[in-house]
């Protein structure tokens, strides 16, 4: 067991897949000579060479189109996108493409292309890059979406993510590289399409990803400390969801917060909470909370920017306001 922060946890996947298939490589923009936006790519181009980490021009639907192509030819393609703000530009190939050509072919191509990308507010990036598209891309068929929050989920879904003949998008949160977290020296995999439950709890499941995971967590802790207990479920992938651990969860607790960082309105949240009040509405001893980012664009003034994203105790207030607590 070794303890490392999420970044590395990447990097040391990224790694593995290129020393274990030669039909992998990664492509995208600054990922070799400067390492990676965010340093994860950081010494693989001298250690794999230029024909396995390529640097490409500043065009995304070029990116993804030319992986898909790559995809399709029997290569594995690892690409990243700077940001998911700028994924906006390769939408067409990664929705009318990646996402269908298998199904369009009755299954005589598949696209095991892995899509990198960065989302997330917090960082006073500004309106245009403080977005979190995930759960968009999680409504279209034929993609999956994983977005993992400790560096054990990101190594082990990574390396689910590698196995899978289906087009494969990695949202990580441009907060969490730095998390630290336990990692077995044993190879493991988490399994696409399976949630955690992080802490467990009587009165209330509270349910995250990515950064809101992490929120959810605090937010347990706070309610602890006011002698009620929650149950902290971190849904870890968007498509496929788990229903089963969130629908089991809020059958024990009654009471469910969905917590998600993109805008309340047309988030994933909502898609969440329809799914609770569908198959759990008999158990319910209140209305679904549904918690979102305030529906405005992310103001680069930090204290702005924090008044707008969902944070621990404007949570805990509205909890403990909705049950009675």
């Amino acid at each position: 067991m070794v303890v490392i922060d999420l970044r590395e946890a990447i990097g040391k996947g990224l790694k593995e897949a290129l020393i274990n298939n030669d039909k992998v490589f990664i492509m995208g923009e600054d990922v070799g000579e400067y390492g990676g936006a965010y340093s994860v790519t950081k010494g693989l181009l001298k250690e794999f060479g230029p024909e396995r980490i390529m640097d490409t021009p500043i065009s995304e639907s070029v990116i993804v189109g030319a992986g898909i192509g790559s995809a399709l030819a029997g290569l594995r393609p690892i690409v990243e996108i700077m940001t998911i703000n700028f994924s906006l530009l390769a939408m067409d190939q990664i929705v009318n493409h990646a996402a269908k050509l298998r199904y369009m072919s009755n299954g005589q191509f598949t696209v095991p292309i892995l899509i990198r990308t960065v989302t997330g507010g917090g960082a006073q990036l500004g309106a245009t890059h403080s977005q979190s598209f995930e759960g968009w891309y999680a409504s279209v068929p034929g993609l999956k979406v994983i977005v993992p929050s400790t560096p054990y989920d990101a190594l082990g879904l990574m390396r689910s993510a590698l196995k899978e003949d289906n087009p494969v998008i990695m949202a990580e949160h441009a907060l969490l590289y730095g998390v630290r977290g336990e990692v077995p020296n044993k190879w493991y995999e988490v399994p696409i399409g399976k949630a955690i439950v992080r802490t467990e709890g009587n009165d209330v499941t509270i349910i995250g990803h990515l950064k809101t995971a992490h929120i959810a967590s605090e937010v347990a802790k706070i309610l602890s400390s006011k002698g009620k207990t929650a149950e902290v479920i971190d849904i870890r992938t968007l498509r496929p969801i788990d229903t089963e651990t969130i629908v089991g969860s809020v059958k024990k607790t009654n009471r469910a917060v969905v917590i998600d960082e993109a805008w309340k309105t047309g988030g994933f949240a909502a898609e969440i909470a329809s799914v609770i009040q569908e198959q759990a509405f008999d158990y319910l001893d209140g209305p679904v909370i549904r918690i979102g980012s305030a529906d405005v664009p992310s103001p680069y003034a930090q204290n702005l920017e924090a008044a707008m994203l969902p944070n621990a105790k404007e949570i805990t207030s509205t909890i403990e306001k909705t049950f009675g607590f």
